[in-house]
């Protein structure tokens, strides 16, 4: 951290009467800085998070990724007396999506464009605050977002925008290391919290916009350097690099934009992979365009692919598989099984034996209408058809999907698998486009025909035995929160018109609601200090922490 980000870190901490000119003294403040405390976080605390529900120390709660808590404090008898504790306003007037890790009541959240800051967990008191400095020239898709961070040791691991990731001191917010992933200018873009496997830091790329030809990485967390670099797209000689045209595959998308899931007992690494490109014009690509749209399975210590799981082959309606795989073991009939349950942006609802990669069952969720059914084998019997024009055609799920990455979850106490959907329809149109480097590479696009109020959104249970739908909360208009459970027997979860909701997780039903004044994009997370239970929700550019009633 330079003097400039020194000082910007007393004028957040110390009132302005505290604040001196001279360098001398200003050297004397820092040094009166108030350190946050923790316990350094080891790769045995992160892979044993159940024994420690007080915290949150992954940006989806665990390394399975069901975002259920154990802790039952505030539930569906008590809900009512919950109140606003403190929040933290962003500087930045983007909106928020951040997921905030809590370590032994401190938590870390990062904010837009790409900057990290501590703060305790029950007051919202700032320890220091972390700013990257970001190049004018920026290719990103969708917005200067930046969802969360991983934590190993006393290191916070953090991706930004220009397709770096930087590595900061969990204790005073100074810079360790800081290392290009892909060259920004050419459209790679980073936007998802990193994933800690072991010693390794494990994270993807955004950019399926641009061109780019999408992977998955892992670092060294002590130094930064790369230590495996696995393509979604595979290159020339290699298996599956015959489902690219031509040389479509250099130019093919497959980002790796959000983050995976870790299986310790098989060693397996789980990430989706992004839309094929160019996104709406799929004559330029012909063929299945393998990894895009799919599931891989990554082995932990070399990232060679153990098995894929292609959703939707050869896509031209811009679903990307890049939810969140959610890892469980449930009964399926009569036989216990390893699974991945996964909502996908097709509309498609998929239960699948996350050991061999084989599909179990599936099921639409939503409304769609450019596939048939599944096969045997998961894959989906198409509509003749329903593929792009350049006149255009209506088809459903519109292209922010029938989900999209704004986190699922499952409660083991309902057995329940619970996902934000959307019911709606979207004229998709192709065009011809040339690729040239650093520019959108799209081949098309959509248009509404019909306001989005029109259509239907809701937060949707699936019994992930047989995929059928067990409830669902109609939430207007459309959702693009994520969602949390407990074992309080609450779902969390927001709405666009910045409302944040507390359901109860096996019925459905209503519980408790608030207005926060901005819209909800983000994921709630639950933590406790002293025993006291807390629930942070990020609403427009402000952090939200909710407690009950003393």
């Amino acid at each position: 951290m330079n003097i400039k980000q020194r000082l910007k870190t007393i004028l957040i901490i110390f009132p302005a009467s505290v604040f001196v000119s001279s360098a001398s003294a200003q050297e004397e403040v820092l040094s009166t800085v108030i350190t946050p405390a923790f316990q350094p976080v080891t790769w045995e605390r992160l892979k044993n998070t159940e024994a420690e529900p007080q915290n949150w120390l992954t940006y989806s709660g665990s390394m399975n990724s069901q975002r259920y808590s154990q802790l039952a404090s505030i539930n569906s008898q008590n809900i009512d007396f919950l109140e606003l504790k403190w929040s933290y306003q962003i500087p930045e007037i983007d909106r928020a999506e951040t997921v905030p890790l809590v370590v032994d009541g401190i938590m870390f959240i990062t904010e837009a464009p790409s900057n990290l800051t501590a703060v305790d967990a029950q007051t919202g008191r700032v320890y220091w605050r972390y700013e990257h400095d970001l190049p004018e020239d920026l290719r990103i898709c969708c917005g200067r977002n930046n969802r969360g961070v991983a934590i190993l040791g006393e290191t916070l691991y953090m991706s930004t925008l220009d397709a770096h990731l930087v590595a900061i001191d969990a204790r005073t917010g100074n810079l360790l290391w800081n290392k290009e992933v892909a060259d920004h200018q050419a459209g790679y873009s980073k936007t998802a919290a990193p994933l800690i496997v072991k010693d390794l830091v494990v994270t993807g790329i955004a950019g399926g916009e641009f061109g780019i030809r999408g992977f998955i990485d892992a670092y060294n967390s002590k130094n930064g350097d790369l230590v495996w670099r696995t393509f979604a797209i595979p290159g020339e000689g290699e298996p599956g690099n015959e489902t690219w045209s031509g040389d479509s595959w250099k130019t093919g998308g497959a980002s790796t934009w959000l983050t995976g899931s870790y299986d310790p007992d098989l060693n397996l690494i789980y990430w989706g992979t992004g839309n094929p490109g160019p996104d709406w014009n799929g004559d330029v690509r012909l063929g299945d365009n393998l990894y895009s749209d799919s599931a891989l399975a990554l082995d932990a210590d070399s990232g060679e692919i153990n098995w894929h799981f292609q959703f939707t082959p050869h896509d031209v309606h811009d679903y990307d598989s890049i939810q969140i795989p959610i890892l469980a073991d449930i009964e399926i009939s009569g036989t216990q099984q390893p699974v991945m349950m996964w909502a996908n942006r097709n509309g498609f609802y998929y239960t699948i034996n996350r050991k061999t990669g084989k599909f179990i069952l599936g099921k639409p969720f939503a409304t769609q209408t450019w596939a048939e059914s599944l096969d045997a084998d998961g894959s989906p019997i198409r509509v003749p058809g329903m593929a792009p024009t350049y006149e255009g055609i209506m088809v459903s799920p519109p292209i922010v999907g029938a989900t999209n990455w704004y986190s699922p979850a499952f409660s083991e106490q309902t057995g329940l698998f619970y996902v934000t959907a959307f019911d709606g329809e979207q004229e998709f149109f192709k065009r011809d486009e040339e690729y040239e480097e650093g520019e959108r590479f799209t081949g098309g696009g959509g248009r509404y025909t019909q306001p989005m109020d029109a259509f239907h959104s809701a937060i949707r249970a699936i019994d992930p035995t047989t995929a059928e739908i067990a409830w669902e909360f109609p939430i207007m208009p459309r959702s693009s929160a994520g969602i949390s459970t407990t074992a309080g027997g609450l779902l969390l979860t927001g709405s666009a018109d910045g409302y944040f909701f507390a359901l109860n997780a096996f019925t459905g039903k209503e519980l408790w609601h608030i207005s926060l004044g901005g819209r909800v994009h983000a994921a709630p997370m639950t933590f406790a200090v002293d025993g006291k239970q807390y629930i942070t929700i990020a609403a427009g550019n402000v952090v939200y922490t909710f407690g009950l009633r003393d």
